[in-house]
Formats: structure tokens, C-alpha cells, sequence
């Protein structure tokens, strides 16, 4: 695919429909389930996962009055996270009461429906779309948004899922804050260490980057860490010793020990859904479904948000994502329509 430009005249106009479509003043009734039996089973819009990001498109497309089904299977990747923060007026709150308030709110739009359950197959029709579930479910729809985030993939080191989100964090926007000044550990190797000693010596001057064996970090990467007195360890981890997630020591395969209260690390991922892939969704290099700046995919009346899409995995910017394909998708529908 080559690369799309867009004219000023364009951005302007999106950027309008999208605060337009968060502003539009509808009555709210019940909370709606999709009823199997009872109800249609084609939609204006799809939704797949129903997560902040999923959640926050269906209210844009609710609000503007079109009939979407949210699809989801309960799972969300940070449903170990205790707080959420670096969210305006959610900051220190838990996940999970973010997202039920959000599913409150989301559901009193009466074109919005909801089913948990998991979408393991879909197929490109001349109208549109076809999403077939793990329960049999037949959906058809229109325009399809995938919200579906992204599986980690545990590394083989004992205590580490245990700790993943708690005490064993990625990102220090999120969660730095919390653990600043504290005795800190690095576990990564090559540039995605460096990055993080630069990035996390922010918070804490108390570092020590673990290799987990040897360094792949460049003489001069190597160099300048240990100008800021970062220590570089390359033995072999063992397991993490934790209470209830909070990490208390890097237990070595020779039996030594290091005392720390966090570790940062990045492990590696992979798409939580298949059927964007499935649909011919082209993937960027790092993995991310591959979209532009408004959440288009490579495959038409396809879009994707949240953390599927982009390495800045926080729920302020899923929700941010969501928000604008929920209007985008709308605005697209009301050109075809017109």
C-alpha cells in the first residue's frame, strides 16, 4: 500500500464530525444485551472487543444513532492492573471500575447491543461483512472495528506473569510514579534496555539493567549506561520472587540475589484477534495492525484502535483511538448515504 496524504481540508473535516458525534444530545434508555433469539443479527457497525477502546467507539456510533453490536469476550490484558493513571479524572481508579461505569454509560444508548462472547472468524462479503463466533453466532455488518488489543507473551521465567502489571510494569507514564525513587530493575537486553535506561532514569537513579544473559547492547550503548553508574548484570534469571505480584527479588540460576520493590519490561506480543489478518489487514513491522491517522486499516470499512494499533499502550489513548473511529466510521456512512 502506498503512502496516504491527506489534505488540510480533509483533517479539518474529520476532526469536525468527530466533536460533533461526541456532542449530539439522545434520550439514553436500558442497558441493552443482544437477544439471540429475538433480535437481527445485521449491524451498521461491528465492534470486536469491548474494552476502553471498543467501548468508546460504540458510544460516538450510539450517539449518533446507529445500530452496533459489541462483541467481547471478557479478557481484557490489564485485568491484573490494581490502578489505572495518567487519565484525567480516572487517575488511581481500578480497570475494572473504569470499564464497568463505562459499560453503564455505553449500554443506556438503545441502537447499541452487546454480546460476550469470541469472534474466531470473518470473511469479506459484496456488501459488507460476515463475523462468526466461538458460540456458532452469525453476525452481518457493514463496517467492521476491531478493538481486540494484544496477547503478551510471558517469558519463561517463573513469578513473572504473577508479578505482569502489578510490580513488573511497561510503561512509566502509567505506572512510574507510584514506584519513584525506588530500586528499580531494567529487564531487557540491546536497544530496548538502553531506551529504557535513559527513558526510566527519570524516576529513579536507582537502576540496574538485567540482560538475562548476554549483553547485546553496542560498546557505546554499554558505555554511556555505565557513565550514569547503571550496573549491567548478565546472569541467568531464575524466578521472581514476589508476594501476591509484588516482585521482592531476582533470584539468579546461581543462587545469588538482588533486593528491588519494580522491574520494567517490554515483553513480546502478539495480536489478540487473527481476523484482521484473516481479512488481508496488512501489519506494520513491530507487529501493529497497520492504520492511518484516522484508524483506517489497509482494507476498506476496516478500522482498528486501541493497543492492536500502536506501541503508546495506556487506556487514555485507546479510549482517545476509539473515540475518533467511532466518528470517523459515522462520517464515512453518512457521505455513502447521502
Amino acid at each position: 500500500m502506498g503512502k496516504t496524504t491527506f489534505t488540510r481540508r480533509e483533517i479539518i473535516k474529520q476532526g469536525s464530525i468527530a466533536l460533533t458525534a461526541l456532542a449530539l444530545p439522545f434520550p439514553l434508555t436500558a442497558f441493552t444485551k443482544y437477544n439471540t433469539m429475538t433480535d437481527n443479527n445485521n449491524f451498521d457497525v461491528i465492534i470486536i472487543g469491548g474494552s476502553y477502546s471498543g467501548l468508546s467507539a460504540a458510544m460516538a456510533l450510539g450517539r449518533a444513532l446507529r445500530n452496533v453490536l459489541v462483541i467481547d469476550s471478557g479478557l481484557p490484558c490489564n485485568q491484573q492492573t490494581p490502578h489505572s493513571h495518567n487519565f484525567i479524572t480516572q487517575d488511581g481508579e481500578k480497570p475494572l471500575v473504569i470499564a464497568e461505569k463505562a459499560k453503564k454509560q455505553v449500554f443506556k444508548y438503545d441502537t447499541v447491543k452487546f454480546i460476550n462472547d469470541l469472534a474466531v472468524g470473518g470473511k469479506k462479503t459484496e456488501d459488507g461483512f460476515v463475523i462468526t463466533t466461538k458460540n456458532n453466532e452469525t453476525f452481518i455488518t457493514k463496517k467492521l472495528i476491531f478493538a481486540t488489543g494484544v496477547k503478551d507473551i510471558m517469558p519463561q521465567i517463573k513469578g513473572f506473569s504473577e508479578c505482569w502489571g502489578i510490580s513488573v510494569i511497561h510503561c512509566p507514564y502509567c505506572h512510574g510514579y507510584e514506584v519513584k525513587t525506588e530500586k528499580t530493575g531494567i529487564l531487557a537486553n540491546g536497544d530496548f534496555a538502553f531506551h529504557y535506561a535513559q527513558l526510566i532514569r527519570n524516576w529513579t537513579k536507582e537502576l540496574t539493567i538485567f540482560t538475562n544473559g548476554k549483553s547485546t547492547l553496542t560498546q557505546e550503548q554499554t558505555d554511556k549506561i555505565r557513565k550514569h553508574n547503571i550496573p549491567i548484570i548478565e546472569k541467568e534469571i531464575a524466578y521472581l520472587k514476589h508476594e501476591n505480584g509484588n516482585v521482592q527479588q531476582v533470584v539468579f540460576k546461581e543462587n545469588s540475589t538482588f533486593d528491588l520493590k519494580a522491574i520494567y519490561s517490554r515483553p513480546a506480543f502478539e495480536q489478540h484477534c487473527k481476523i484482521p489478518e484473516l481479512l488481508g489487514c496488512e501489519l506494520t513491522e513491530q507487529g501493529y495492525i497497520k492504520v492511518d491517522m484516522f484508524q483506517k486499516t489497509t482494507i476498506a470499512n476496516v478500522f482498528a484502535c486501541g493497543d492492536n494499533t500502536s506501541p503508546m499502550r495506556s487506556v487514555v489513548n485507546a479510549v482517545a483511538t476509539g473515540s475518533l473511529v467511532g466518528a470517523v466510521t459515522n462520517n464515512l456512512m453518512t457521505e455513502e448515504e447521502f
